[in-house]
């Protein structure tokens, strides 16, 4: 029989060696934030010709405004896309019309959103808010879901731990994606965060609650053996709906949803798969780690013999 549990240190240390480069590159260079949260302007624009201009044309004219820290991204052949501090109305007409008269063509804007300031805070606040509460509510509903199970506080503890585990996951691939191909943090990677937290706090509810109904059944069997034994039961469940379903689908989207989407479909594919992970590989070992106690030994597994069912 499979040994997870067993060999949980080693789990902790692949989670660990994949969130801290994109933590560091955070600390570093700081997280890649959009508009949505530091206000600015958001301008899409479609070239009648079907050849846009390069970015770094784009970004010149933006300068001839002076509008500086432009992030411009083609769409295909024809749509550009510009991110930049907050721009006037008047200010942005005037972009618009010099790019016609710069680069010789009808130019549609299809797109335009600007962002104040004291907005971006707000959005910021709030959604940090909302991912703190989330946290708390799902914490609470284990705990009391599993309260006829002893110590069911670990339960609802371990979950939330297994969920800062995906969201620094998404956060480091952000800062990744941002550091190296221009990504940013804006309202579709925070739904694609959020919806990450929900399908996690899903996968480690169905695993915990194989372990309740187990140690009812097993009540002999030790508890890492109970957990190891309750967690392979589970494993084929979560590879069938999450890797041959979401995931397949996720991919097609990322390869061929075009460059819009792309950066959404990614975020969510490498969230679910960190949720299903973890799951697995971070929440029930958490779980058997708070259970054995093992800081008392300097967290020296036992090579997991005692998992072995």
């Amino acid at each position: 029989m499979l040994n997870i549990i067993g060999k949980r240190y080693l789990y902790f240390a692949i989670s660990l060696a994949v969130i801290l480069p994109g933590l560091i590159v955070a600390i570093i260079f700081g997280l890649p934030l959009a508009i949505d949260f530091t206000g600015g302007s958001f301008l899409e624009v479609r070239f009648e010709s079907g050849i846009s201009p390069s970015e770094g044309e784009v970004i010149a004219l933006y300068a001839e405004f002076g509008v500086d820290n432009v992030l411009v991204q083609r769409s295909g052949d024809d749509i550009i896309i510009a991110r930049s501090s907050f721009l006037e109305d008047e200010t942005r007409l005037q972009i618009v019309s010099a790019m016609e008269s710069r680069f010789q063509d009808e130019v549609e804007v299809l797109r335009f959103d600007s962002v104040g300031p004291t907005i971006g805070r707000e959005v910021t606040t709030r959604a940090g808010i909302a991912v703190g509460v989330a946290s708390l509510l799902v914490m609470a509903f284990i705990t009391y879901s599993f309260r006829g199970v002893p110590n069911a506080f670990r339960y609802g503890v371990c979950t939330v731990l297994a969920i800062i585990h995906d969201v620094a996951v998404v956060l480091s691939l952000g800062a990744i994606g941002g550091y190296f191909f221009g990504w940013q943090i804006n309202s579709l990677f925070l739904t694609a965060l959020l919806m990450t937290i929900g399908f996690s706090a899903h996968d480690k509810i169905v695993v915990f609650d194989r372990i309740r109904e187990n140690s009812s059944i097993y009540r002999r069997l030790p508890y890492e053996k109970l957990v190891n034994h309750s967690v392979i039961q589970t494993l084929q469940r979560s590879i069938n709906t999450q890797l041959m379903t979401v995931e397949f689908m996720l991919l097609a989207l990322a390869l061929f949803g075009g460059v819009t989407l792309r950066e959404f479909a990614i975020v969510l594919l490498v969230g679910l798969f960190s949720g299903t992970y973890s799951s697995i590989f971070i929440a029930a070992p958490l779980l058997v780690t708070w259970e054995k106690r093992d800081w008392r030994s300097g967290f020296r597994p036992d090579n997991g013999r005692e998992a072995i069912a």
